[in-house]
């Protein structure tokens, strides 16, 4: 008996939605400000920065400005001198949590495998 294949078929770029996340989520950085926000709840930027260490200034806040404009974070400004700017996950932030945390458990479970055949894939070379 042939077993059925289940052949996936994409939109063109600008109109496919799974293109359009995995390409605003699929940076750098996106994913760990996302978990870092998950973790430890509302952050100035500077606690986001100190949090994930090696993001530049202006990485931080592109990407902080590009997940808010998706909705996934809110950016709360307070009228305060010096002014004070917080920033947390919104509720659609928060329910696309649990499959970037299975995807973070994925990673740290087979790092070890997957860093062994990187480097016995250099040593052929």
């Amino acid at each position: 008996m042939e077993i059925e294949k289940k052949v996936q078929h994409f939109l063109p770029s600008a109109d496919c939605p799974v293109r359009n996340i995995l390409a605003r989520l699929g940076d750098k950085w996106s994913i760990l400000v996302l978990v870092t926000l998950d973790a430890n709840g509302t952050m100035r930027f500077g606690e986001i920065q100190k949090s994930i260490g090696d993001i530049s200034q202006r990485m931080l806040t592109v990407t902080l400005r590009t997940l808010a404009e998706d909705g996934l974070l809110v950016r709360t400004a307070y009228p305060e001198i010096p002014p004070r700017v917080e920033y947390r996950l919104t509720p659609t932030g928060k329910s696309l949590m649990p499959h970037v945390n299975a995807l973070v458990e994925w990673a740290l479970e087979h790092l070890p495998a997957i860093l062994s055949r990187r480097n016995a894939e250099e040593k052929r070379e």
